[in-house]
């Protein structure tokens, strides 16, 4: 499936972009005062004591620490050493939903993969199909989506396709093991024959 921007290398290989309500944090070495967590507001700046409101939204990391690091040279601190790290994406996340373990929203930072997906959802639950993972995209403003075998993909049978911001990724469940559930759930008693059935 291609990506949400195209198939142009320039657009793949960009930087992250930080966006409104994300959550950096800032780390001035050996000034705790000014160290900690912020948060970009609605437009798009942060406040630091000393630096003042700074312009984070559509800027790298590494650019916001550059531009502290400048207006604490101003006269506030001698020779700094900024480091800004995205600690929470708002903006940017993709959506993990289904039999997994705990679904959810997640950031899209670096180059994000299904299989690393699954994993900040705390991998699938026992019930999941893993035959039967899709991926929602919108790709130039029309609604695609693709289905995979996760199995396969771990056994290094197919490689592991990339995931972008604004995906969804729906984990199905096994329908053997919904029926298994099912029953137990109304009559407990008749574990162990259907154990057998099931795995023989």
């Amino acid at each position: 499936m291609p990506p949400p921007h195209g198939t142009d290398p320039a657009l793949e290989a960009r930087p992250y972009l930080i966006g409104p309500f994300d959550k950096l944090q800032v780390n001035v070495f050996g000034v705790k005062e000014l160290t900690g967590e912020v948060q970009v507001d609605g437009s798009g700046r942060i406040a630091l004591p000393l630096a003042g409101s700074v312009e984070a939204a559509g800027q790298t990391p590494a650019q916001v620490a550059d531009e502290i690091a400048r207006r604490l040279r101003g006269g506030y601190v001698r020779d700094p050493q900024v480091a800004v790290n995205l600690s929470e994406s708002v903006s940017h996340v993709f959506t993990v939903e289904g039999e997994v373990e705990k679904p959810g929203a997640y950031p899209a930072v670096g180059k994000m993969t299904l299989l690393r997906a699954i994993a900040r959802a705390e991998g699938t639950t026992d019930f999941a199909g893993l035959d039967d993972v899709i991926i929602f995209r919108t790709v130039g403003g029309e609604r695609m989506a693709g289905v995979y075998n996760l199995a396969a993909i771990r056994r290094g049978n197919y490689d592991d396709p990339e995931v972008y911001a604004d995906d969804l990724i729906v984990v199905g469940e096994s329908p053997t093991r919904k029926i298994f559930r099912d029953v137990l759930q109304v009559a407990p008693a008749v574990v162990t024959p259907l154990v057998y059935i099931l795995t023989r």
